[in-house]
């Protein structure tokens, strides 16, 4: 038997053809990360995000696109794979797919959401991501973190221990 939740990671282009046929309920909000290891901080974040429109599509970086961010030589500690199974396993998402690149302008482009979503700690101004949403009317928020809670930190506090 084949989990519920897998039929919710989705190719890019798949992703995109939901979006043109209308699959997703508007407004759709998009966001992104490596949800390395997924806490608190991730969930609630994501029950947010959710809540500012009518679907929800998280974009996971690949594996290679995470060794490209230098956040270590053992990251990401899960595949990308096993990180969007996670992450569609949630009720909050409608849909995880991925990218490759080092940003998602890209796939931000091609789905056009009418929200974008990051953590607290992004200046929202600075990136291209949000020029590019306010072109088509969009809107680009941060959401302050309620938990703090950090994948970088956990694994810092688990290396400790051995």
């Amino acid at each position: 038997m084949i989990a519920r939740f897998d039929a919710k990671v989705l190719s890019p282009q798949a992703c995109l053809r939901q979006v043109a046929d209308g699959s997703l309920a508007r407004p759709l909000v998009f966001t992104n990360g490596v949800f390395d290891l997924l806490h608190r901080g991730h969930v609630t974040y994501l029950d947010q995000a959710a809540q500012l429109g009518g679907s929800l599509v998280v974009a996971v970086n690949t594996d290679a696109s995470v060794r490209r961010l230098g956040k270590g030589p053992d990251r990401p500690l899960n595949r990308m794979e096993d990180r969007a199974a996670l992450l569609a396993a949630l009720s909050c998402v409608d849909v995880v797919t991925w990218f490759d690149e080092d940003t998602p302008l890209q796939l931000i482009q091609a789905l056009q959401p009418d929200v974008i979503v990051k953590g607290g700690d992004y200046d929202m101004e600075t990136l291209p991501e949000t020029a590019v949403v306010r072109s088509w009317g969009g809107r680009a928020l941060a959401i302050p973190f309620e938990h703090q809670r950090s994948t970088t930190s956990l694994l810092d506090k688990i290396r400790l221990k051995t």
